[in-house]
């Protein structure tokens, strides 16, 4: 069975979008999600339950990507 993987980058608001990546990200979040939609919708939760939540929108921004996995069985 093939799923997704969202991951959720947080970078600082000096890092340009397109240098975003986990290398460069203060913070990195991923979850197993079953399509790409769960990528887009997902992630939301786990920001809000975060510290990191206060930051958002003053001295950092988010980004998030989907990468397909294949699991095994």
């Amino acid at each position: 069975m093939n799923g997704f993987l969202a991951i959720v980058l947080i970078c600082a608001n000096g890092i340009a979008v397109q240098d975003c990546e986990e290398a460069t990200a203060t913070d990195v979040f991923k979850t197993k999600v079953a399509n790409e939609i769960g990528c887009a919708s997902g992630w939301q939760e786990i920001i809000a339950r975060s510290e990191v939540r206060a930051g958002i929108g003053q001295t950092a921004y988010l980004k998030t990507q989907c990468k397909r996995i294949r699991q095994s069985g």
